[in-house]
């Protein structure tokens, strides 16, 4: 009996050397037990990712921010949408930032960041991010994270190929993805071919503050816009614009867009355009749009009104613009890090488009065109075609560069990552995604130098890949080492709204510019108070202003009385911390907003109008210290024709 027990355990301790050893040794080991890849993602309790990775949020109307190569999520950025979590949108101090010429528009559908640049290189200042829905561009400051500046768009519809910029963040763009009316106005849908127009819009930025101002916007035919890209290097001062429906058709696109074998990637040299407006050319537009900036100063948002865009004429321009023949229905519209290659992914086409910037010059010198588009020449598809990409793919989409001679394809309908060769066109790996990716990111490649150690696939359906959450699950992301010369699938992780688009960058450039605090003496909040001992309450017939001070583990003041029915009541909170990573949160019972979170150092104001007579308490909402729960106060409402004056405490 011994000597069965004895065998059985031998035989069954031999198996599991056997597994364990083919999984660590041999070439079938496909888990974490077969091969280092977990160690390749795992960081160590106190240390740091070696990236940031910012997705865009699609229908959240948010960025997201996860680190590389954990694919842990650091933080949500509320940019386009109202975000309990911190209050933007529901302070008194963010509401202006949501504001358009349609009104009050608390959504967007975010799409597509942009880190800006300097000499074609990513800067880590700010990242650009667009509103698609309402057309809007955002400049959010990567030393707060914070949404600083929002400004609407006029003359656009879907602003789809945006919001990228040129390589020293002269420019953003904001390219409209439906062509619409210009101006505006009451029209049969049916007259849409030759009447309507796509607005491609060109903001300049200003270098040391990031201040955003609508330069020009060029009237295109109406063609959908989809993406675009900067040129660099040698094809700095131009800009790459994808387009599909060329067909100009209003109904039925699925069928009706996809009849041109070809549509085009339009080429613009904006430089040319600059100097047509620099020197008074343009038309100047009637045109209403919001112009919303936040200032950290102030800690308050402001919405300006404006009420004119200057616009212009492909065709006062000539040799400005020109099309570049480009199969079928193209998607991505790419440029390799040296500003040669203008990649075009078209979403109907098999292969990868390539053309030539130096071609397209001789081309535009030599006058080798194939007829025109509302006047503007379009050039012979073979003589800007540097090659294209056999790549046994369906449904290319979006193409990124490793800085080492290689590019990254996504193929939406095979559901896979390509890598192939710049110059030979050779397909050198090929990687599957889970599934149908959109999107890819690696740090950096959209710029001159990317940071190409890891990709990001962001990918459209999730299904079995996590813990099932019903109907619908978040969407996967995945990470790929692509160090080697064969591209090596470490991760994947889900992502919060839908990621169109991403950017990343070494964590150096970013994390050392972070701030910690604001400064109480910088302070320059109208309603804000430098120390405790500056609490107060005033009244202003029916609206009330409590200056309010919060610090580890109390509100001063924390018990008032006087408030009546009808009132409306500011609670302007200035958090006298000074210590990095102590906010405090204020929540009123039956506030009708949010509640709100005020970092160290700075003043945000909840409004609370006051419904039913009675006591009603108000409450630190982020833990703060060991006494959190103590940090509480009261307010008397007492009837609207109550004589009862205001006044506060704090320890009686």
């Amino acid at each position: 009996m011994k000597t069965n027990i004895f065998l059985k355990s031998t035989l069954i301790i031999g198996l599991i050397t056997l597994i364990v050893g083919c999984g660590q040794n041999g070439n079938n080991g496909s888990g974490a037990l077969g091969s280092s890849i977990a160690e390749k993602v795992y960081v160590a309790p106190g240390e740091r990712d070696e990236q940031y990775a910012f997705l865009s949020g699609g229908y959240s109307g948010n960025l997201t921010v996860y680190g590389l190569p954990s694919g842990r999520l650091f933080k949500e950025i509320p940019v386009f949408s109202q975000f309990p979590t911190s209050g933007y949108g529901y302070s008194e101090e963010t509401k202006p930032m949501l504001n358009t010429s349609f009104g009050f528009i608390p959504w967007d559908d975010l799409h597509h960041p942009d880190i800006s640049q300097t000499n074609g290189e990513l800067d880590g200042r700010w990242i650009f991010a667009n509103g698609n829905n309402t057309p809007r561009i955002a400049r959010i400051s990567l030393t707060t994270f914070e949404t600083e500046e929002i400004i609407e768009v006029p003359n656009s519809a879907g602003n789809h190929s945006s919001s990228f910029i040129t390589e020293n963040t002269e420019y953003v763009v904001a390219g409209t993805r439906f062509a619409v009316p210009v101006p505006q106005q009451d029209m049969p849908i049916n007259e849409y071919k030759a009447n309507f127009k796509g607005a491609l819009t060109f903001i300049a930025v200003d270098q040391e503050h990031g201040h955003m101002d609508i330069k020009f916007q060029l009237l295109m035919p109406g063609f959908n816009y989809d993406l675009s890209h900067p040129g660099r290097g040698k094809s700095h001062g131009w800009f790459f614009f994808s387009t599909y429906n060329t067909e100009e058709a209003n109904t039925l696109l699925e069928v009706n867009a996809s009849q041109n074998d070809k549509d085009f990637i339009a080429a613009i040299n904006w430089k040319k355009i600059e100097e047509f407006v620099n020197n008074g050319g343009g038309t100047k537009m009637a045109a209403n749009y919001a112009h919303n900036v936040y200032d950290e100063s102030t800690h308050m948002a402001t919405s300006t009104m404006k009420k004119e865009v200057l616009t212009v004429n492909p065709m006062d321009v000539p040799g400005a613009i020109y099309f570049l023949p480009t199969p079928k229905s193209p998607h991505g519209c790419d440029v390799d890090p040296n500003g040669e290659y203008i990649i075009g992914a078209g979403k109907l086409s098999a292969n990868i488009t390539v053309h030539s910037f130096d071609k397209m010059l001789a081309a535009i010198e030599a006058e080798k065109f194939d007829g025109d588009a509302y006047g503007i020449p379009i050039l012979n598809y073979d003589d800007v075609l540097a090659g294209s990409v056999q790549s046994g793919g369906l449904g290319p989409l979006h193409t990124e560069f490793d800085g080492r001679g290689n590019a990254y394809t996504t193929f939406f309908i095979s559901s896979e990552v390509v890598k192939w060769k710049l110059d030979t066109w050779e397909v050198v790996d090929r990687k599957p995604t889970y599934y149908s990716v959109g999107h890819l990111m690696i740090p950096g490649g959209n710029s001159r130098k990317p940071h190409g150690k890891y990709l990001v696939a962001m990918n459209k359906i999730t299904k079995d890949r996590y813990l099932p959450t019903g109907p619908e699950m978040e969407h996967s992301a995945q990470i790929y080492d692509i160090s080697g010369e064969k591209m090596e699938l470490l991760y994947d992780f889900p992502t919060h709204g839908e990621p169109h688009y991403a950017a990343g960058a070494d964590a150096e450039l970013i994390m050392n510019n972070s701030k910690k605090i604001y400064r109480l003496d910088e302070n320059n909040h109208p309603y804000g108070i430098k120390n405790p001992g500056e609490a107060r309450i005033e009244r202003k017939g029916k609206e009330v202003h409590i200056y309010m001070s919060s610090i580890r583990s109390h509100f001063t003041p924390d018990n008032i009385e006087g408030i009546k029915v009808g009132d409306k009541v500011y609670f302007h909170i200035t958090n006298h911390e000074q210590d990095f990573d102590v906010p405090h949160g204020f929540a009123m019972i039956g506030q009708g907003t949010s509640e709100i979170l005020i970092m160290p150092g700075q003043t945000k104001t909840s409004l609370w109008e006051p419904k039913q007579v009675g006591v009603w308490p108000f409450y630190c909402t982020d833990f703060c210290s060991a006494l959190h729960q103590e940090m509480q106060g009261y307010i008397r409402v007492s009837p609207a024709n109550s004589n009862i004056e205001l006044s506060w405490s704090l320890d009686e």
